[in-house]
């Protein structure tokens, strides 16, 4: 039963998505659905992207292990995307373009780091990618009788399939279905029926070590650098931008993603009980990562398993597909009008309404997925090179883009130097500490910062024209930003 639901799930992804293509008529359409996007499909998109195979296997993994601190995985994001959407989301998406990079370009000018930026934001959206896509093959491998190889192949199809066909349009239906299988799978199936089966919370008081009910049983340096990869992280990267450019006004990307993390908090909390339930019931696991998908088969009935694992692979795939198009979007807007640029290539490229450019942002999606699908395929550990990306992400790139939105003597020299000194910086001491460290990123961040504020008071203010080309945009007194190479302002 479980694999027969599964099974049409997958069908109807696809189908969903062969529908939402007849919607994306234009570059604009396919990359940020039209930015039309209302309350309700703005809130649950927002939040089926954040919440990934990290925040809903390892959420409940973490719950076996730790108790209720395994929560602060899941709280980190909520917190971060709570703090982007009420004090970043509105000038955001005022700006009315399609990437961070844009962003910088349009803050800073020529100086801005740019272009070193926007290879750091596709390193991290291809690996966000890669490891989801592992992530959803690990139940598709369990559920049918194939290996690893032919599930990342069966999910990768599904994935890029539905994308390709019809962009944002495609991946917001899509994520607005795997909200709600999200949302009765875990809330309304899984989180009840294990309690019951361990006997309500008294019965984990009754059989649990206190440390499991204590706010830091993971450790305290544990959960401060959760908040700091994860809770930073939400504010600067590509792919949860992407979705704030969707929002039709600042005030559904503020209050919309306000509720969304409301949602992924409590979501969080669920995972962790969930996981607590598994530590009484089945506490022999080989690993803490079995204990959603053994819940899910061993403690919920039949057909109602399938709607858990449903879930879970919903969660994968929604953060997959929108690491897949963030991919493409930062590859086409930003990285290959560069390359052109050094090879001494022209870089223009089709007018944004054409056929022709929404024929050609389908290829990228196309070529990012079928890379992105190979890629899980050969690379069964993606861990170290997913730190790397993170790190380099938040210890690079964080200072000069929060900067650049609430420090106005912030300049593009600043924000340049203080991207390469952080990035080398991170590079640097992870070869000291070790890749998975947490030395890296905390070194990272306070170099970009000294350096971001050094650099900006000693260099020549921002040319004034700039700075009113910036300020109108966020008055919304300018048009988007054209179909360019740098997204000139």
């Amino acid at each position: 039963m479980n694999p027969l639901i599964i099974a049409l799930y997958l069908v109807a992804m696809v189908a969903v998505g062969l529908w939402a293509s007849r919607r994306a008529r234009s570059a604009e359409d396919y990359r940020v659905a039209g930015r039309r996007l209302g309350p309700g499909f703005y809130t649950g998109t927002m939040a089926a992207v954040v919440l990934g195979g990290a925040s809903t296997v390892g959420g409940v993994g973490l719950g076996f292990r730790y108790g209720l601190s395994g929560m602060w995985l899941v709280v980190a994001i909520a917190v971060g995307l709570a703090t982007l959407s009420l004090f970043f989301a509105a000038r955001i998406q005022s700006l009315k373009v399609f990437t961070v990079s844009q962003m910088l370009h349009l803050r800073y000018g020529e100086g801005g780091g740019t272009k070193a930026s926007s290879f750091v934001m596709l390193a991290y959206t291809v690996m966000l990618s890669v490891t989801s896509t592992s992530a959803y093959a690990a139940i598709f491998s369990v559920l049918f009788p194939i290996d690893r190889t032919w599930a990342i192949l069966l999910g990768g199809l599904v994935v890029v399939g539905y994308s390709v066909l019809g962009g944002m349009w495609s991946i917001t239906l899509t994520d607005m279905m795997q909200f709600v299988f999200m949302t009765i799978g875990i809330f309304l199936v899984l989180l009840p029926f294990s309690l019951s089966a361990a006997g309500g919370w008294s019965g984990l008081t009754g059989r649990l070590d206190d440390t499991f009910f204590t706010w830091n049983g993971m450790g305290t340096q544990a959960i401060i650098t959760m908040f700091v990869v994860y809770g930073f992280g939400m504010l600067i990267g590509q792919d949860i931008w992407q979705r704030v450019f969707t929002a039709r006004s600042p005030r559904v990307a503020r209050w919309g993603g306000l509720t969304a993390a409301v949602y992924v908090g409590l979501y969080g909390i669920a995972g962790a009980v969930i996981g607590m339930t598994a530590a009484v019931l089945v506490p022999d696991l080989a690993s803490p990562d079995d204990a959603f998908a053994t819940m899910a088969q061993q403690y919920v009935p039949a057909g109602l398993g399938g709607v858990v694992l449903a879930a879970g692979v919903a969660a994968m795939m929604s953060t997959a597909s929108g690491a897949l198009i963030a991919s493409a979007t930062v590859a086409r807007v930003d990285v290959a009008p560069t390359l052109k640029a050094l090879t001494g290539r022209p870089a223009a490229t089709a007018a944004e309404g054409t056929t022709e450019a929404l024929r050609g942002d389908r290829l990228y999606m196309l070529v990012f997925g079928i890379l992105i699908t190979t890629i899980s395929v050969f690379v069964a550990d993606t861990v170290t090179a997913l730190t790397i990306a993170y790190d380099l992400l938040v210890g690079g790139l964080l200072v000069a883009i929060l900067g650049g939105l609430v420090w106005r003597r912030g300049t593009g020299l600043g924000a340049a130097a203080s991207m390469l000194v952080g990035s080398v910086v991170v590079l640097a001491s992870m070869v000291v500490f070790g890749v998975l460290a947490n030395a890296p990123i905390y070194l990272g961040l306070l170099s970009s910062a000294v350096v971001y504020v050094v650099v900006s008071l000693l260099s020549r203010p921002t040319h004034h024209g700039v700075l009113q080309r910036w300020n109108a945009r966020l008055a919304g007194t300018r048009p988007a930003v054209p179909e360019t190479t740098e997204a000139r302002p």
